[in-house]
């Protein structure tokens, strides 16, 4: 029987549901996920074997209007992986669905000339005589081949997507190993879970101006690991925000991560955390490149 492998770009506004989405396809944790807007800042592919075929899920960053160059490199990062995509999707929240709001993405889309797909995500938030007329609308608009509504969250109609996301795949051999699920290393998986408990954990602008890496990442002969993750900040009130009083705050975001990094690499992990001051990094070519944005 004969193979076949694609990309399958996900394209949306934050908050759209495309990680989750991502996750549930995958079957584990490879995109971290928060309610506020903009937690994925870089591209991640989940990898789906699907029977013969290899769907490779781009996981993307948000699209919405930038300011700083950091949000132009996200943004950037998203619409690049566009070019060379066998298939792009885009994924609206079905509670936010305003033609408004979606005209320029869905303009530029039609523009790049790639096989399109509409998913109308988070379905069970309105009653389905209300969502027929939202994807009537944005077919009309778009010019979309397909049309799926589902419910990431609930995997209402996730397994009809991937049925008809492996029937769409080019035939070719597998691009990654059968049995992996994501690109990202454990190094990079370590920094975004660090990130996560940043955005669940902390309030107004203090996610947004912070950026995690993994400095170090050490594997032990009984089969811990200890990981070493440095947390840049924009401002001294951000450090003392992120370190709490006597060091709390920090104790719990590294808790709350190490427990999570442990439940996927299914070995103990010595999580060590340090918040550093970095004025301007969100405009400093080298945290782009570190980020894969550039």
């Amino acid at each position: 029987m004969k193979t076949k492998c694609g990309y399958v770009t996900l394209l949306g506004r934050p908050n759209s549901g495309k990680s989750t989405l991502v996750n549930e396809a995958v079957g584990a944790k490879i995109s971290i996920v928060t309610p506020k807007a903009q937690t994925t800042r870089f591209r991640a592919n989940g990898i789906v074997l699907r029977g013969n075929t290899q769907i490779i899920l781009v996981d993307t960053p948000g699209l919405f209007r930038p300011s700083r160059r950091f949000d132009r490199a996200m943004v950037d990062a998203a619409w690049d992986s566009v070019t060379g995509a066998d298939l792009v999707c885009l994924v609206v929240d079905a509670l936010r669905a305003r033609t408004d709001d979606l005209a320029e993405p869905i303009k530029a889309l039609a523009e790049a000339r790639r096989p399109r797909w509409l998913i109308l995500n988070k379905i069970d938030l309105l009653p389905r005589e209300r969502l027929l007329p939202i994807a009537d609308t944005l077919v009309n608009l778009g010019g979309f081949q397909e049309v799926f509504m589902i419910s990431a969250l609930r995997r209402d109609g996730v397994e009809s997507l991937l049925d008809a996301l492996a029937a769409a795949m080019p035939v070719g051999p597998y691009l990654f190993p059968p049995d992996e699920l994501t690109d990202q290393t454990d190094r990079m998986l370590a920094a975004e879970l660090v990130r996560e408990q940043i955005f669940l954990q902390m309030r107004e602008e203090v996610p947004y101006a912070t950026s995690v890496e993994t400095e170090s990442y050490k594997e032990w002969r009984n089969g811990a690991v200890r990981v070493e993750v440095t947390i840049y900040v924009a401002r001294a009130s951000h450090k003392r925000m992120l370190l709490g009083e006597r060091g709390t705050q920090i104790k719990s975001i590294g808790l709350r991560a190490r427990l999570q990094l442990e439940a996927f690499l299914e070995r103990r992990v010595h999580l060590f955390l340090n918040v550093k001051e970095r004025p301007g990094w969100d405009e400093e070519p080298a945290r782009m490149r570190a980020l894969g944005l550039q």
